[in-house]
């Protein structure tokens, strides 16, 4: 009786130290969990950042006050615009 009283003894503890285990396991993995949710959505934020950066960078007007103004570039007069039109494809058998 008392050997069996030890074998179950042993076997009450190894089941708790495994479910103490297995709770720490997943409180940790859910920390990480966490964590890495709060980078994903860091980097949404700087991805929306950056998108709106780059819309407000290549705006035409922007572009042009930019090539006046540093590269002293000025739009031509109409008289000297001409426009081109793209070769006709040929056409294939």
């Amino acid at each position: 009786m008392i050997r069996l009283n030890l074998v179950l003894l042993v076997v009450l503890v190894g089941c708790a130290l495994g479910t103490v285990t297995g709770q720490h396991r997943a409180r940790t993995l859910f920390v990480e969990l966490e964590q890495e949710q709060r980078g994903a959505r860091q980097l949404d934020e700087e991805w929306t950042q950056l998108q709106l950066e780059q819309s407000t960078w290549a705006m035409h007007t922007r572009i042009e006050t930019v090539a006046a103004s540093k590269l002293g570039m000025q739009v031509p007069p109409t008289e000297r615009i001409q426009m081109i039109e793209p070769p006709a494809e040929s056409v294939r058998p």
